[in-house]
This record gives structure tokens, C-alpha cells and sequence, in this order.
């Protein structure tokens, strides 16, 4: 029996803990090592010092150069600036829109990306862009030959999520790395052969947040050219995350003023958050295979307990191909926004999916694109582990989530 006024939780998809490891490196740079990174004096040496120390660590994990990282105040604008960046810059390109599309240019995502892609790419069809969603099997992923068949000369970005932080599909990003790569080399030598500037276009975007410290990401084996990462997932602060932009890329800024990391993100550095982050991605990176294990052996028997024990209820996602941490499940005849209600009086955090937008009570999109009906659509409910989860845990949830679901069924007649 759980004791009183303990709280059992299972929403590390949403956000996770500050690792005290984390913190502890972090501390110096607040009170004591507060210097502006950009002065020249030794108190700002020592920041600036700092935040190299973390870009190169970043790098050395994504395998990548140390200048090819540029630190964000989130995972969110992380994205953004890659999508913006990526657009504002091609609409100054003469020879790479204007001769070969008659409107904007041609974007290509998913019908199940997180809203910061789903929303920054609804704001540019305003401007006059073509977006293709590509549709997911049942389980929801991503086939590489549908990327391929939606590619055309005036695609300036294709945009596919690694792990999808509802149902935690994990989808083929090297295969689909191959085939933007492949199409792009293509393009290049039609281009070539008729003496036009080449262009560089389509990039590869990777939203890789909910991936990382679970996943390989090593972009060079994945031949992505712009990656996303935040430290809130990772035991890391939040208010901070990264972009990888492949050398070569070009991107226009957001953000304008003193021309901070590299001129793609100007303000004042936020030492502490980033010296968070590089030493959250280190321990995770240091962790995973260990923690994976843990984490996937107790997933799988979470997953059999529950459709053993609920009649009707189904697996959301690739039964193998998913996070170690993630169980997404839809049950028949129940409100999920209903059931989190119920199940926080119990002390048990979960939710419905996307903490981002579970406050709009509306059936997922994740689950509606793997083509179930609005009698699960509206049923989900994420379980997500991390650290601190216990099998004793797990079986507290099994022991009550069954009396939470008929008397919700009741209810809905």
C-alpha cells in the first residue's frame, strides 16, 4: 500500500527531476561565477570558459564540431530557429525558390510531430508555403518511401521527429537521412549539369528531445543537418536547450542584438542552464545502456499487466520500435483527462500525452494519425518512467487503475 501523501511519478516524458549531479555543477555559476561571458575581464573568461567546456561535451556526444552547436532557451525554440532560420534564409536565395516553384517553397513532416513543429509549419502555410504530412503506419512510423515520393526540387526542409514523445515510436531517421541525402545529391548534379549555383536544399530536421539520453545521437550516422535537443528530459534545467546546424547550413537569426552564439542567438548566455544541460547529456549518455535495460523491463511488464487486467484496452505504438520508458495505452469509453483526475487523487501522475497541450481536452493527434477511433483517441493515457520508478510503483497503478476505469465507464454509459 502506498504511503500517504507519497507521490508515485510517471510523467518523465513531460519533464524530469534536476539531477543533484547537475545541480552541483551549475551552482558556481550563480552566486559566485556570475560574470558575463561576453566581457573581457577574468570573471567573464572564467563563464566563457564554461560554456566552451559544455559546447565541446554537447559535441562530443552528437559527434559533431563544437561550432555546430548553438545553445537555445529551450527544446521549442530550438525547433523554431531551425524552421525560421532554414526558410528566411532560402527565401534569399534567387536560384533556389524563385526559378523552380511558383509559390513560397515546399516543407515536408509528419502528421504526429510535437505542436512546435506542427504550429511554426501552420504559421508559414499562412505565408503562402506547401507542407506535405506524411501519414504513419499503426504504429506509428514513419516509412522512408513516403518521404522519398513527397521530395521536389523546391522542398527547402524536411522535418521527422526521432521518438515521439506521446507513443513513443522511434522512427527510421537514418534510412530517411539516406533518402534526403540521396535526393539532394541528385538535385545537385541536374543542377550542376545546367550551370545554375547548386543549392544545398532540403535540409534534414531531427526534434530529437524526447530521444535523447535514451538514443544514439550520433548525427553523422543519421546524416541529419539540423538537430533539437532540450535539457528538461533529461534531468537537466529547464529553460535551456540546443541546436546541431551541420556546417554549411545557413540560418537567419530570431533573435537580433549582440550577436551571441554566432550571431544565431543573441542575449546574454544563461551559463548555469547551459552548464546544466552539458552535464545532464553526459550523465545520460554515461548511463543509458544500463538504465535502458532497467527501464525496458519494467516497461514490458507494465504493458502485459495492463491489457491483461483492462478488457479492451490497446498498445499505442511500435510494441518493440518505442522508448525504453514509454507506454501509451487507449482503453474504450474513457475520458483520459478523466482518468489523470482520478488517478493524481490516488498520488499518481500521468497523462493524456503531450504535456504541451493537455490543457486543450481535445482527442490526441498522435493517436488519431495511427488511424484508431475517437472511442480510443480520447481514452489515452502516457505512462512514462524514469529514475526513481519502482516495479512496487507500477503495481500500485495496476492495483487501482482498473477500479478508476469502470467507475469512469460507468459514468460514460
Amino acid at each position: 500500500m502506498i504511503k500517504k501523501n507519497k507521490k508515485i511519478y510517471l510523467d518523465y516524458a513531460a519533464t524530469t527531476p534536476l539531477d543533484p549531479r547537475v545541480r552541483k555543477a551549475m551552482e558556481p555559476y550563480g552566486e559566485k561565477e556570475y560574470g558575463n561571458p561576453t566581457s573581457i575581464h577574468s570573471m567573464g573568461r572564467r563563464a566563457r570558459e564554461a560554456i566552451n567546456e559544455a559546447r565541446a561535451t554537447v559535441a562530443r556526444i552528437l559527434n559533431c564540431r563544437q561550432d555546430e552547436i548553438v545553445f537555445t532557451g529551450s527544446g521549442t525554440e530550438a525547433i523554431n530557429l531551425a524552421i525560421f532560420g532554414v526558410i528566411r534564409q532560402a527565401q534569399m536565395c534567387k536560384t533556389e525558390l524563385r526559378t523552380l516553384s511558383a509559390g513560397r517553397g515546399h516543407l515536408v513532416t509528419t502528421k504526429i510531430e510535437h505542436h512546435a513543429v506542427l504550429h511554426s509549419v501552420e504559421a508559414l502555410v499562412k505565408e503562402g508555403y506547401e507542407v506535405v504530412y506524411l501519414p504513419v503506419d499503426k504504429d506509428g512510423l514513419v516509412d522512408p518511401r513516403n518521404v522519398k515520393a513527397a521530395l521536389r526540387p523546391d522542398t527547402v526542409l524536411v522535418s521527422v521527429m526521432y521518438a515521439n514523445n506521446e507513443i513513443g515510436a522511434i522512427e527510421p531517421i537514418a534510412e530517411i537521412g539516406k533518402v534526403v541525402k540521396e535526393f539532394r545529391r541528385k538535385k545537385l548534379e541536374i543542377r550542376n549539369s545546367t550551370l545554375e549555383i547548386p543549392g544545398k536544399t532540403p535540409f534534414f530536421l531531427v526534434d530529437a528531445c524526447q530521444a535523447v539520453g535514451a538514443l544514439d545521437i550520433d548525427v553523422q550516422k543519421f546524416g541529419v543537418d539540423l538537430l533539437a535537443l532540450n535539457g528538461s528530459k533529461i534531468y537537466g534545467p529547464k529553460g535551456v536547450g540546443a541546436l546541431f546546424v551541420r556546417r554549411g547550413v545557413k540560418l537567419k537569426p530570431l533573435i537580433y542584438g549582440g550577436g551571441q552564439e554566432s550571431g544565431l542567438r543573441s542575449g546574454t548566455e544563461n551559463v548555469s542552464a547551459i552548464v546544466g544541460l552539458a552535464e545532464a547529456l553526459k550523465i545520460a549518455h554515461g548511463e543509458r545502456a544500463k538504465e535502458n535495460a532497467r527501464l525496458e523491463k519494467l516497461r514490458d511488464y507494465f504493458i502485459a499487466e495492463i491489457l491483461k487486467r483492462i478488457p479492451g484496452a490497446v498498445l499505442n505504438g511500435h510494441p518493440e520500435k518505442r522508448l525504453p520508458n514509454n507506454i501509451n495505452i487507449s482503453i474504450p469509453r474513457l475520458e483520459g483527462e478523466a482518468a489523470v483526475i482520478y488517478l493524481d487523487e490516488k498520488g499518481i501522475a500521468a497523462s493524456t500525452g503531450s504535456a504541451c497541450s493537455s490543457i486543450e481536452l481535445t482527442p490526441s493527434h498522435v493517436v488519431s494519425a495511427l488511424g484508431r477511433s475517437y472511442k480510443y483517441t480520447g481514452g489515452s493515457l502516457r505512462f512514462s518512467l524514469g529514475r526513481k520508478t519502482t516495479k512496487k510503483d507500477l503495481d500500485y497503478v495496476l492495483k487501482v487503475l482498473p477500479d478508476i476505469v469502470k467507475k469512469l465507464q460507468r459514468v460514460h454509459g
